[in-house]
């Protein structure tokens, strides 16, 4: 580098004494360059992120990565231009390097390729918490020993009654372990069947959305005097005052 910068400043102080002037020459350079920039702006931009990309090492070919734009998959190829994500469908999605590079990205595949997850199973409130959470717990070490593809044996499963109260049901988490990414498909569909089989057996009712409506006598007036299939009519409940509370 240092002797091609005294070369140039050699060439240069040569053309000026024979009175050759560059002026002309670094600006017809200088408008060029711009030009050229500006051509190749998005190119150069994705050429830099993928350096980037190979530099950081925030993803890897192998990986399974989600994108805050919705984006999801395992990465193919990270190329100068784009990244390649193959998705469960096994479709192939081509993202170029500069959005890639400014995306807020989730790899499931670093730390390590071990993760967690959580099945969420709601009960009918007349059941005992304490009694679904021993039931869940008793399927999932039975899964383990078993020898459940993809389920891990350690850090042991673990049941919480989170999120708690919900509108219909009493809900609990049942937190397991697995190898990879793509394992908690299969583990949550054999998690379910089991969990099925035994809250059957155990008694363990599964709640149904219930809603209650509170109609007012005006109301049931007004719907006493449509006319309804089969002869049917809804009664009129009986009120001592206009002040008594609304009728369920």
């Amino acid at each position: 580098m240092v002797r091609v910068i005294f070369a140039m400043l050699a060439i240069i102080i040569i053309f000026q004494n024979f009175g050759i002037n560059l002026t002309a020459i670094w600006t017809t350079l200088g408008v060029g360059s711009v030009a050229v920039a500006l051509a190749l702006q998005e190119t150069l931009s994705n050429f830099f992120a993928g350096l980037y990309l190979l530099a950081d090492r925030p993803i890897n070919p192998g990986d399974y990565v989600k994108l805050d734009a919705g984006q999801e998959g395992f990465v193919e190829r990270i190329g100068w231009r784009s990244t390649s994500l193959r998705m469960l469908a096994n479709n192939l999605v081509v993202i170029p390097n500069s959005t890639l590079a400014k995306a807020v990205i989730t790899n499931y595949s670093l730390p390590s390729e071990r993760m967690a997850f959580s099945l969420r199973v709601g009960v009918s409130y007349g059941s005992d918490p304490r009694h679904v959470e021993k039931v869940l717990l008793e399927v999932a070490q039975q899964a383990v020993s078993d020898g459940m593809d993809g389920l891990l044996a350690e850090p042991k499963p673990a049941v919480s009654f989170i999120p708690g109260f919900g509108d219909s049901s009493l809900d609990f988490s049942l937190a397991v372990h697995i190898h990879h990414f793509k394992d908690q498909f299969p583990v949550q569909s054999e998690l379910r069947k089991r969990i099925l089989e035994r809250f059957t057996s155990e008694g363990i009712e599964f709640p149904f959305p219930t809603r209650t409506l509170v109609l007012d006598k005006s109301v049931y007036t007004s719907l006493a005097g449509q006319r309804w299939p089969f002869g049917a009519q809804p009664s009129v409940p009986a009120t001592r005052d206009d002040k008594a509370p609304p009728d369920k």
